[in-house]
């Protein structure tokens, strides 16, 4: 049975295993960890608004990086680091994370369910977009110093990204230390980068002041408006932001952005301007501030961010997809631990493979991160809006903000929020369909399970019968001796495979425990709080066994855990029986064919629940049934 979902009380918190030391290092770790997305982003922003306002006049450049900086601080250092950070699940940030916060539980709350796995499907579709974007940028800053090497950048890109990906399976936990200081060292260099270029051209400066990029955004027409499409790729890395903040703390990660990445960030942008203000652009502003002695130095350095940049992705959608296994919005997957040192370490085969087909798919098929760019943004500024969208509930029901603030502060991360998705919509027949596509696929997926889940249990509870009687009624039954644990969402009622074990075995265990694994809407549960025994009469146990949506279930270690309630369990005198489900359709179902058979491709491919729950297989009995559906 897959883990349920239930609502934590105010006192069950438990803040998150972040890392622990010293700030500096934290802000180290964070610089490697959370900003190589939109660390990264000044290898392609500039240059592709400058594009797709059809020229690099001065004028043009200082509107295009007016817009940029006002957005940088607007969306990202007020919305996502000043505000949305405050709305941590227990230290744990993210759209599932959010909507966790807010109170899910089984059926209810089914819009804010409905956002939050909208959010998660959009952040895969982009997922597979930033490896490609960002190993290509790098690549192609090759082009000038060795022209030569042109048409083999593609193929080079898509070796980097396969041996990234074939790596993933090893963990980062070796060369994740090093992330940190290759990153400072990045900042730094693109912070002088820009510095040298501001320095001959100290006049772009003015673009601080936020009237020349309204000048032209409400000046050049529907290009001004469209151009925002690519503006808004200088902060595609925010929501990476919250969603990494349960690693290291939101200290840390503020601090890190508003002492070095906000400042270098927008150091390289002006020092980009000036060089373009100059008329020495290039073919991308971004190689052409750096001398032509070092410039293939450089590549290099952007090509190992780049990697780092979607090493972060990477791991940002296995954690991702451990927290929609936890909450019930996944099947069950093979969730592999990579380190014993950090529980964010972990790998995920089928994500890990998935992601490596879509992403080697769009290198091979856009050739250039010129195209991509197009492509790239819708996903996640429609995310960025939905976060606004939960932040407003957020600021109602847990911050208690009067409705007058809180539509005022929401309503204009949601005005922001909303331009930038309409001047993204206009991408969609320039390969901005690919993410929307990615997203729907996963969005069908999840909430398909969801829902099934929720009908398959309902179905499930209908052939039982209450425990209370039950009890009475086998009490002069002959029992064998040892013990049997059933697992089970519910331990008011019978467990179905308890039913179906004295059916046609008729004999009952000497000591029967009903297991119940709950996953709270918390990151992580205090140790103390893990556990929960109660005593059903006549040698009828239940457990119920508590996680939080971050952590991986361990029955063995919970059960003998079970030791400080005083239920001892010997484990090869221990049986496990679970239910082994097959659906077959109703006459009636409010299950669409289509759905009900996706569900049921879900639940036949699931990991089995003895191995998702670590139960020593050769303990297993599985007991079949089926179910309408």
């Amino acid at each position: 049975m897959t883990p349920g979902i239930n609502a934590a009380d105010a006192d069950s918190t438990v803040k998150p295993a972040v890392a622990h030391g010293s700030l500096g290092v934290l802000m180290l770790g964070a610089l490697g960890v959370v900003y190589g997305d939109i660390g990264t982003s000044p290898l392609y922003t500039l240059k592709t608004a400058l594009e797709w306002a059809g020229g690099a006049t001065p004028e043009v450049a200082i509107g295009m990086l007016s817009l940029i900086v006002w957005t940088l601080l607007i969306t990202t250092s007020i919305k996502y680091v000043a505000v949305v950070m405050r709305a941590d699940n227990d230290g744990e940030g993210g759209i599932l994370a959010l909507m966790s916060l807010l109170g899910i539980k089984h059926g209810e709350r089914a819009v804010v369910i409905g956002v939050g796995i909208l959010g998660a499907a959009l952040l895969y579709g982009d997922g597979a977009i930033t490896p490609a974007i960002s190993v290509l940028s790098a690549l192609e800053g090759l082009k000038t110093p060795i022209p030569a090497i042109a048409p083999y950048i593609v193929v080079m890109s898509a070796l980097v990204l396969l041996g990234l990906f074939a790596l993933q399976s090893q963990g980062t936990d070796r060369i994740g230390k090093l992330f940190g200081p290759i990153m400072t060292v990045w900042f730094v260099t693109i912070g002088l980068l820009g510095l040298g270029g501001i320095s001959a051209h100290p006049g772009v400066l003015v673009a601080l002041d936020p009237r020349y990029g309204f000048s032209y955004l409400f000046g050049h027409g529907l290009t001004g408006f469209l151009v925002l499409g690519a503006v808004f790729l200088c902060a595609t890395g925010a929501e990476a932001l919250y969603a990494d903040m349960g690693h290291f703390g939101p200290r840390p990660i503020r601090f890190a952005w508003y002492g070095l990445v906000l400042p270098t960030l927008l150091l390289n942008y002006a020092g980009q301007t000036a060089v373009v203000v100059a008329g020495a652009a290039g073919d991308n502003p971004f190689f052409s501030l750096c001398p032509e002695v070092l410039r293939i130095a450089l590549v290099g350095l952007a090509t190992v961010a780049t990697i780092i940049a979607s090493q972060s992705i990477i791991s940002g959608a296995f954690s991702m997809t451990r927290q929609a296994i936890q909450l019930g919005l996944c099947p069950r997957l093979r969730v592999l631990q990579t380190s014993a040192a950090g529980y964010g370490q972990i790998y995920i085969a089928f994500v890990n493979w998935t992601l490596m087909a879509l992403t080697l798919a769009l290198t091979l098929g856009f050739q250039s991160s010129d195209r991509l760019a197009a492509a790239f943004g819708i996903a996640v500024s429609l995310t960025m809006f939905l976060t606004s969208v939960l932040l407003f509930l957020a600021m109602r029901e847990i911050w208690r903000w009067s409705l007058p603030i809180a539509i005022a502060t929401a309503g204009i991360f949601a005005l922001v929020d909303l331009s930038f998705v309409s001047a993204n919509m206009m991408k969609v027949l320039q390969g901005g369909w690919f993410p929307l596509i990615v997203a729907a696929v996963v969005f069908f997926l999840m909430s398909t399970w969801w829902r099934g889940r929720h009908e398959l249990l309902r179905a499930l509870e209908r052939d039982t019968l209450p425990l209370k009687s039950f009890i009475a009624q086998v009490h002069d039954k002959m029992r064998v001796r040892g013990t049997a644990v059933y697992m089970t969402s519910r331990t008011d009622v019978v467990p179905v495979p308890l039913l179906h074990n004295l059916k046609h075995n008729k004999v009952l265990h000497e000591r029967i425990i009903l297991l119940r694994v709950l996953t709270e809407n918390i990151p992580r549960v205090r140790s103390e709080r893990r556990i929960e025994v109660g005593d059903l009469a006549d040698n009828f146990h239940s457990i119920t066994v508590l996680y939080g949506f971050m952590e991986q279930p361990n029955i063995p270690k919970a059960l003998d855990d079970c030791r400080t309630k005083n239920l001892v369990f010997a484990m090869m005198e221990t049986s496990f029986f679970v239910g082994r489900v097959s659906i077959v359709p109703a006459r009636r179902s409010r299950f669409g064919l289509f759905r009900r058979q996706a569900f049921d491709f879900m639940h036949r491919n699931a990991l089995p629940a003895t191995e998702f729950f670590r139960i020593p297989p050769n303990r297993v009995i599985e007991l079949g049934g089926q179910v309408e559906m």
